[in-house]
């Protein structure tokens, strides 16, 4: 499907896009794009943008980053629909979900250590990792007591059309195995979160980070698992640092200065493809925003994963 037939569709229903920020640190560059590119797609097709902090992964959340991000984006003028979803507040419902795919035969417990999947697999995941080899799916050994809570994948190939990337496709199976819904540690896994959360708050079309490119696979399987609608997906370029680390918190990135206000967020809009003229980057921010909207079109934005920006 070409970007002007979904563009076209997400026009004729009520668009409903999202920004959902890990809270591991302030908001850096990177994150900034992010923002950047989901708030002008909702706002160029007259839809809603929403706010999610993404902190099921309790370990990795650092105390007081979520009100400092909200506090950096509202500098920076960016205007959110309805109240703010947290994750860590809505653990029930994710508990809820994975009870209905136990029941439903969808998922199996596993007793596997990290060290026991790297002694058994030698296939590569599209993560880095190692795909899982399937070691309890048919049941736990004697004496072996569960870990985590997996969901079965299949082994044929999912496809979709991605508004920026193009066509994708994925056998889950080969390339990633049964992944993980409920870790050893008793936290949530990020597939199952935001599955739910895009499914339950109405969110139809979905713009990101071209990180998590390999992870749509697993969420759309999950959706159809679920009996929850698949959004449109668009993934943009990550900014990277000069050595082509993507731009994080482990990374050192910086915090964004609002400060600089349209400075910034021009520059945010370049890295995506739209040259913003000169006189442009000391305007107010609202004369910024509106000219942002009206000169947005994702199909400028660079398909590759990652990015310097200043390359």
């Amino acid at each position: 499907m070409s970007d002007s037939v979904q563009s076209e569709a997400l026009r004729k229903s009520v668009y409903r896009g999202r920004f959902a920020p890990s809270p591991t640190g302030p908001l850096h560059f990177g994150s900034l794009v992010a923002a950047v590119g989901s708030y002008l797609d909702a706002r160029a097709n007259g839809g809603e943008w929403l706010l999610r902090i993404e902190d099921v992964d309790e370990p990795r959340t650092v105390p007081g980053a979520a009100e400092e991000i909200l506090r950096t984006l509202a500098a920076f003028g960016f205007e959110w629909d309805g109240e703010v979803l947290v994750q860590s507040r809505r653990l029930d419902l994710y508990h809820a979900a994975l009870v209905r795919l136990q029941l439903d035969g969808e998922v199996y417990p596993c007793a596997c250590s990290r060290r026991e999947i790297a002694d058994s697999s030698s296939r590569v995941s599209v993560d880095g990792g190692l795909a899982y080899p399937g070691t309890c799916r048919a049941g736990l050994g004697e004496g072996r007591a569960a870990r985590s809570w997996r969901m079965r994948v299949p082994d044929h190939a999912l496809g979709f059309e991605d508004r920026v990337q193009g066509a994708q496709r994925q056998n889950l199976a080969h390339e990633v195995g049964d992944f993980i819904l409920l870790r050893a540690d008793g936290q949530y896994a990020y597939q199952l979160a935001v599955v739910l959360d895009d499914a339950l708050q109405g969110v139809n079309s979905v713009v990101r980070g071209a990180d998590l490119l390999d992870s749509t696979p697993r969420q759309i399987w999950l959706q159809q698992r679920l009996g929850v609608p698949t959004p449109v997906y668009a993934h943009l370029p990550v900014a990277t640092n000069a050595a082509g680390e993507k731009l994080s918190k482990q990374t050192q990135a910086a915090a964004v200065n609002p400060l600089r206000g349209s400075a910034v967020l021009a520059d945010a809009l370049q890295f995506l493809g739209h040259p913003v003229p000169l006189a442009l980057r000391a305007v107010p921010l609202a004369e910024f925003w509106r000219w942002a909207i009206s000169a947005w079109t994702i199909g400028k934005v660079p398909a590759v994963r990652g990015k310097f920006p200043g390359g």
